[in-house]
């Protein structure tokens, strides 16, 4: 038995990239799935595959941003399928520039695709999952948890993705609604940026321009494996988790956790907190390794 058969899904901006990937590999595998985009001729490409390979599909077009599609992707999973079991948020936008320089117009393109997209799906799948339980799964970045130069607009999308994420967790569990997030590294157009950055920099130092995985990227089609699990009964003890995973590199993100937690009777006044933090080390800044030393 395909290790997702007969489970019902939306992946939202599954008509290219990492999103395309998702979709054909969970139908692949069993599930029914609703594909979305705004590219009619994209998302008509990726229904077509999907369905040639003899997997049930339904494509919606449309921006999550809208709440209007946010309803649709829902209703159109549970009126074709019966109901929804998991849905992906994966849809995204960039608009890369530093933050001196960033617009509002910028700013909200990206908010309102990434953030306000994840929140309106999230919502209406949850409603339609109540009764019968259920998984979302975010699709976030390195941005949002570690921060990324030239995208105050999608790393502050994609940590409020993780917020979004552990408020699901409280709310949702009750209900037998799973939520966990996933940070894929792949090669996709929205990465193309590393590769370019990389092969001008090896050209500078007149050395060989190093290949997406020796960058720690892989396949979006090697990708799409991870998810493939995290939707499947096999990580049904999962809840809450942030997921890293470019086909080559697993691991598991904590939570974030308080350190150097020191409780007294009395408030503490200015004075105290500069003698109590006179001869404490500030935390150092995290940033992951995308591939082995």
């Amino acid at each position: 038995m395909a290790r997702l058969d007969g489970k019902r899904v939306v992946v939202t901006g599954s008509s290219r990239g990492l999103g395309r990937a998702f979709a054909i590999a969970m139908a692949r595998e069993g599930a029914r799935v609703v594909v979305n985009g705004t590219n009619a001729e994209a998302l008509a490409e990726v229904e077509q595959t999907i369905r040639a390979a003899g997997g049930h599909v339904v494509a919606v077009r449309g921006s999550v941003a809208e709440e209007s599609t946010c309803v649709d992707l829902v209703a159109a999973c549970v009126d074709s399928f019966g109901g929804i079991d998991v849905m992906v948020n994966n849809a995204g936008i960039v608009r890369d520039r530093t933050l001196l320089k960033m617009s509002m117009e910028e700013w909200d393109d990206v908010v309102a695709v990434n953030l306000r997209g994840a929140f309106g799906c999230t919502r209406e799948a949850a409603r339609a999952m109540r009764e019968t339980g259920g998984q979302i799964i975010q699709i976030i970045s390195n941005s949002g948890l570690s921060g990324g130069f030239g995208q105050a607009n999608y790393a502050a999308a994609k940590a409020g993705m993780m917020g979004l994420l552990r408020t699901a967790v409280l709310e949702l569990t009750r209900l037998g609604i799973r939520t966990n997030a996933v940070w894929p590294i792949a090669e996709t157009d929205m990465t193309e940026v590393v590769f370019t950055r990389a092969e001008a920099s090896a050209k500078e130092k007149g050395v060989a321009a190093p290949d997406p995985v020796e960058l720690g990227f892989g396949k979006p089609e090697e990708v799409a494996e991870g998810l493939v699990w995290l939707a499947s009964e096999d990580a049904a003890r999962f809840n809450g988790q942030c997921l890293t995973f470019n086909g080559r590199k697993i691991a598991l993100w904590t939570h974030p956790e308080e350190q150097h937690i020191t409780f007294r009777e009395a408030p503490f006044s200015a004075d105290d907190l500069a003698a109590h933090f006179r001869d404490v080390t500030p935390l150092p800044l995290y940033q992951p390794r995308m591939r082995p030393d």
